[in-house]
């Protein structure tokens, strides 16, 4: 019996032992091949050391832990946000965080008015390798450069003009500033955009703030209504002063031609005249009657020492063709 006990020990951990072999291979298995996403890269360490950077795909490693993969997501737009938090997403709608966050936001404008600013950073990563091993931490690098620049490029501006039309001009040049400060680090981030989101006044001065956007609006209409108006009324006057020019112009050259009209025909009666002057005397006479004649009433030619009237010609009645044309 006191032999026996040996073999019994060595029986029953042969299982043991079958059930470790198992587990090893099967972790040796499962730790020797890895998967890389399509928005991913995958960086393999060897014993702390870089020995590769594999694109998507299914890979070999050596197992057991001696080659470890840390994955970084290249192709993803990822995002920082200041001055508020995206809470949860259901399906396409963004809910945001109730919480406060002033530290990040309020600001101090060129002229010294303090403004709630809200932006965001959309970037992405370039070079994986850079990013995890060039900077300790680069996101937070990142995190504290954009505020440095936020609050820098605000505090050049007016209040007025970050409230209005300056935010895509501060957006643009974040933006610039930020990437220029990455590749100063050369840390493999990219800067995709800036994008302000709320801009507006603290709390404490917001109704302040909303009489004095309306005075500013009262006045920007009150101007486009006097631009409307005299948009209208000086071409108007212009068409009108125009008009009057031409009339007078007209009657000039009317008043003018007509002078001309009757110095020429007197010419022409002076020139009869001197030829004929008896002859020329009678017709202006005559022609001077026919104008004349017309325009008066009934004549009548009576003869001396009698009360009838002698029948005379119709001076009024238009006189026929063949007779003008006879005299």
């Amino acid at each position: 019996m006191p032999g026996s006990a040996p073999n019994l020990s060595v029986k029953n951990l042969t299982p043991v032992l079958a059930i470790v072999a198992v587990g090893v291979i099967a972790w040796g298995f499962m730790s020797s091949y890895y998967t890389v996403q399509p928005e991913e890269r995958a960086v393999v360490k060897r014993f702390g050391k870089v020995v590769a950077i594999n694109d998507p795909g299914l890979h070999f490693k050596l197992p057991f832990g001696v080659d470890t993969v840390q994955k970084v997501a290249t192709e993803r737009v990822m995002k920082q946000e200041f001055g508020f938090r995206s809470a949860d997403t259901d399906g396409e709608r963004t809910e945001y965080s109730t919480e406060d966050f002033p530290d990040e936001s309020l600001m101090l404008s060129g002229d010294l008015n303090i403004i709630d600013v809200e932006w965001v950073v959309q970037y992405r990563i370039s070079d994986p390798m850079k990013f995890l091993y060039q900077q300790r931490d680069a996101e937070r690098t990142l995190r504290d450069i954009s505020e440095s620049v936020m609050r820098r490029v605000v505090g050049n501006r007016l209040g007025s003009e970050v409230l209005t039309t300056a935010r895509v001009a501060i957006s643009a040049l974040a933006r610039d500033e930020i990437q220029e400060a990455m590749q100063s680090y050369d840390n493999g981030i990219h800067v995709v955009t800036v994008e302000l989101q709320d801009v507006v006044p603290p709390a404490a001065v917001q109704p302040a703030f909303n009489e004095v956007n309306e005075a500013r609006q009262e006045r920007e209409r009150m101007i486009n209504e006097a631009t409307k108006q005299a948009n209208q009324e000086i071409p108007k006057a212009r068409g009108e002063a125009n008009r009057v020019l031409s009339e007078a112009q007209g009657y000039a050259a009317e008043r003018i031609n007509y002078a001309k009209g009757e110095t020429a025909r007197f010419n022409a009666i002076l020139a009869e005249y001197r030829v004929a002057p008896e002859v020329t005397r009678t017709r202006m006479y005559l022609e001077t009657l026919f104008q004349v004649l017309p325009n008066v009433g009934a004549v009548y030619v009576v003869k001396d020492g009698t009360s009838t009237p002698l029948p005379v010609m119709d001076l009024r009645r238009p006189r026929p063709a063949a007779q003008e044309a006879a005299q």
